[in-house]
């Protein structure tokens, strides 16, 4: 039985073509490494073969940048989105790595650099630091647990919902303004507007009150309740 599976031998020819275009001198299986080019009195370009992106080749080519900043991995380019977005996504941890990407195009041999090693400088975001740490001053207490993903987390914004939802069980339908006064909760209008949960109704203009989804919530959510209206 045949198949059509690549080889990692089936990038060498392509790869070595490509950098020996550059004018490097290109020997495979020097050492522990797959290919290594050499060009004057530069550092050595390494490179590491593999069939797919995967684990033990980026284990391989970090251990690869003992020898040498300039180390990339090659892979035969696939066909398809799912291959695209494989390949966005291992170039943003390549380039992360200080690794360079080199595709293969099996069907006629053609072989492309995506990405150059180069040192990473992470780029820290302001706006995105700031929403964090916004999350993290107004959210009352420590609600989750750490790793959790198939529940629904507790944020800042649904706890500052329970407490609407909390003082409309006690005091009935209120005005807005009144229910952000006596539950603390500043942008409480636009969260009863919302309505996100589906935990309010507008009773008339500017009057909110709860509605039978908010009524099943006071109940599944009675400790969160206890604990934030303490």
């Amino acid at each position: 039985m045949t198949t059509n599976r690549p080889l990692e031998t089936d990038l060498y020819a392509p790869v070595k073509q490509l950098l020996e275009a550059q004018g490097y001198e290109v020997k495979a299986e020097v050492g522990a490494a797959d290919i290594v080019a050499c060009r004057g009195e530069e550092l050595p370009v390494i490179v590491e073969l593999k069939t797919a992106f995967s684990l033990a080749l980026f284990h391989q080519a970090i251990e690869r940048q003992s020898l040498s900043d300039n180390v990339y991995i090659a892979v035969p380019h696939g066909s398809g989105r799912p291959f695209l977005k494989s390949l966005k996504n291992n170039r943003a941890l390549c380039r992360r790595l200080g690794l360079g990407i080199i595709t293969v195009r099996l069907k006629d041999g053609f072989a492309e650099i995506h990405l150059d090693p180069a040192p990473y400088q992470p780029r820290h975001s302001k706006s995105k630091k700031a929403r964090l740490l916004k999350e993290f001053t107004a959210r009352v207490g420590d609600p989750n647990t750490g790793g959790s993903t198939r529940q629904t987390l507790m944020t800042a914004y649904r706890q500052d919902a329970l407490r609407c939802l909390g003082v409309l069980s006690t005091n009935g339908p209120g005005k807005a303004f009144k229910v952000a006064t006596a539950a603390d909760v500043s942008r409480a209008r636009s969260i009863m507007a919302d309505n996100h949960y589906g935990w309010f109704e507008r009773v008339e203009r500017g009057v909110y009150g709860l509605s039978p989804n908010g009524e099943k919530a006071l109940n599944e959510h009675a400790s969160d309740l206890k604990k934030l209206l303490a």
